[in-house]
């Protein structure tokens, strides 16, 4: 039963994770419904979002070998410091800084008292109307290029909210880009760009504590390494739609939802239909 709903539980995790709803959110209030009812917990989702960010290796390829080529070119001056690809490249450092500064210092608070179910509920609603709010009244003028250090700080903070289950990373990254007036393929593509770093830091990490230390989880590493191939598959199809869908859509379908889920959450909650 436990392989079952870790292969369930890697397609949730694929299907959300490049959506503006959260997939750490998803995570742990679907497994609160599963047989079991538990939280799959941290290191599971950490673990499996190795396998949606490889996912973002594989559709983003070429632009990655390219930024990292001209960034190593220009580190040596062999190229102009200010070549666009070398500039994203230091961005995407920069912006990754945040989060990993604020993921050490806050490690036990996000493993345990921000997975609380009434946080993610509220993260839900509040960080969804501020993802409405940023796509109506962005310019999306902006393009990638334009990247500034000071909005790469600001990008970088935005993703650092992430740590709390139900902001969703590339929602808050999203949300950021368009309130700095970037076009909305932009911002995602900028964010998913940026997440690379930083995920596949804590899932490694998170990996290397769990076979270092083995503990008695939820899943085990097969069930868990299972989720983390499905996650793969199921994101790398996510992105593929998403890119497409943004450059003709608006943020409309995902802010409702965001809101919509959030007030479930609170009704059942405050019902003691499930516990946080």
């Amino acid at each position: 039963m436990h392989f079952l709903e870790a292969i369930f539980l890697g397609f949730v995790q694929g299907l959300t994770e490049f959506l503006p709803v959260s997939s750490s959110a998803h995570l742990r209030i679907v497994g609160a419904f599963l047989p079991g009812a538990e939280d799959p917990g941290a290191a599971f989702t950490a673990i499996t979002q190795l396998g949606t960010e490889t996912a973002v290796l594989v559709f983003f390829w070429r632009d990655i070998v390219r930024i990292v080529g001209h960034w190593f070119r220009a580190l040596f001056g062999r190229i102009p410091r200010n070549d666009p690809d070398a500039r994203l490249g230091w961005m995407i450092i920069i912006g990754t800084i945040p989060i990993a500064v604020l993921g050490l210092l806050f490690q036990n608070q996000i493993e345990t008292t921000l997975r609380s179910l009434w946080i993610i509920a509220g993260s839900l609603i509040l960080f969804g109307v501020l993802l409405g709010i940023a796509d109506m009244i962005g310019a999306q003028r902006r393009t990638i290029s334009q990247l500034t250090v000071g909005h790469g700080i600001i990008y970088g903070l935005a993703q650092a909210l992430a740590l709390i289950p139900g902001v969703s990373r590339s929602g808050g990254t999203i949300t950021a880009g368009l309130l700095l007036g970037y076009k909305r393929a932009d911002a995602a593509r900028y964010a998913f760009l940026l997440a690379v770093p930083a995920v596949f830091a804590s899932g490694l990490y998170e990996l290397y504590k769990t076979l270092k230390h083995p503990t008695v989880e939820v899943f085990t590493m097969a069930e868990t390494l299972v989720a983390t191939v499905v996650a793969f598959g199921v994101g790398l199809a996510v992105i593929a739609f998403f890119m497409k869908w943004i450059s003709k859509h608006s943020f409309l379908p995902f802010v409702v939802y965001r809101v919509a889920l959030g007030s479930t959450l609170l009704i059942l909650l405050s019902l003691g239909v499930i516990s946080a």
